[in-house]
């Protein structure tokens, strides 16, 4: 690649560029949606800028402590939760935020009301921070049924209604990826500019991969499914090379080096965890919204992830996704098993 030619261009697609764009396919369209994207893109910058702080606040004795003015220092997840709530309520376009870290919705005072919905995890892997391993913030957005009386039940809908999902992930570099129905974009921040240029334009997954991601930690106490599905990628049966083992521990890492590398991602339910680990709103149903966007898919053990209908906004469920063969493959192992059951 010529970095001095690369260095000038002058058509760089920024993130904001791209949105407009899709936007202007949509005669009818208001621009409401793209001023609340452009406060969620607002929001990753800060938390960008926050997290590549983060170690030396902690080494001069910052973070979650008292400073010399009384003032509490708050600790990453809590301070990019506030960032994100503000950013969102300011846009104008909210009417009711789900997010990990609170316990309840929160309902947008009528005066500030939009149309949308937004379920986020504001830092998701944050017990990584220390040891810098990529961490990030996953969102999902839904259009409200009942603007003048929200409740829950327009919160708790499948993941085939949201409307965009996304991440935006902070690691070697701060990537943010994004689908609004339309297949899968990946843009960059360039910190020189201060703004996301477009570097992944439409991210099809490999239809196969041939890593698999998972917690091998849990073994002992997977279903017969599962494990027999790890060791057929250890282990094949038809003479192929075994797949690789790339775990980070850190969902939008995991799932990012699966989306573009191919392979499969596994947080399977177990002894321990009967319903999963992962979150259904603001977790599984993102991450499988730009699996399928991609041409993948994303699977609970019994049903496709997007068609699960959550009781609860803090509802776990398990999830497989990534390539299409490779879920296809899990599938059958699990249609398998429940047909010796019966």
């Amino acid at each position: 690649m010529d970095h001095a030619a690369e260095a000038h261009r002058t058509d760089l697609m920024t993130i904001m560029r791209h949105v407009l764009n899709e936007q202007s396919k949509y005669p009818e369209s208001r621009g409401d949606f793209t001023i609340l994207l452009s406060h969620i893109v607002l929001g990753c910058k800060f938390v960008c800028s926050a997290v590549n702080k983060a170690g030396l606040a902690k080494l001069i004795g910052l973070a979650g402590e008292t400073n010399v003015q009384g003032e509490e220092q708050k600790k990453l997840d809590v301070l990019s939760n506030e960032v994100f709530v503000k950013a969102l309520i300011s846009s104008g376009q909210t009417i009711i935020l789900v997010s990990e870290e609170d316990e309840e919705a929160i309902f947008v005072e009528p005066s500030k009301r939009g149309r949308y919905i937004v379920v986020f995890d504001p830092l998701d892997g944050s017990s990584n921070i220390d040891c810098g391993v990529s961490i990030g913030t996953i969102f999902g957005i839904y259009l409200v049924e009942h603007k003048d009386n929200p409740t829950l039940d327009d919160v708790l809908k499948p993941g085939e209604n949201m409307l965009a999902a996304g991440y935006c992930m902070y690691g070697s570099s701060c990537t943010f990826v994004l689908s609004t129905g339309n297949g899968v974009n990946g843009f960059t921040l360039d910190p020189s500019l201060g703004e996301f240029i477009l570097t992944h334009p439409d991210i099809k997954i490999p239809k196969k991969g041939k890593i698999y991601s998972v917690n091998e930690g849990n073994a002992k106490n997977w279903d017969k499914a599962t494990a027999k599905y790890v060791d057929n990628c250890k282990f094949p049966k038809d003479g192929s090379s075994p797949k690789s083992l790339r775990y980070i521990g850190s969902m939008v890492a995991d799932v990012h080096r699966t989306l573009l590398y191919g392979g499969i991602f596994l947080y399977p339910a177990d002894k321990k965890s009967p319903n999963g680990k992962l979150r259904v709103l603001y977790e599984v149903f993102p991450m499988s919204y730009l699996m399928e966007q991609a041409g993948g898919q994303a699977f609970t053990g019994k049903q496709r992830a997007l068609d699960l209908v959550p009781n609860k906004i803090h509802e776990r469920s398990p999830v497989f996704l990534g390539s299409y063969d490779d879920v296809e493959e899990i599938k059958a192992l699990y249609a398998a098993v429940e047909e010796e059951s019966t």
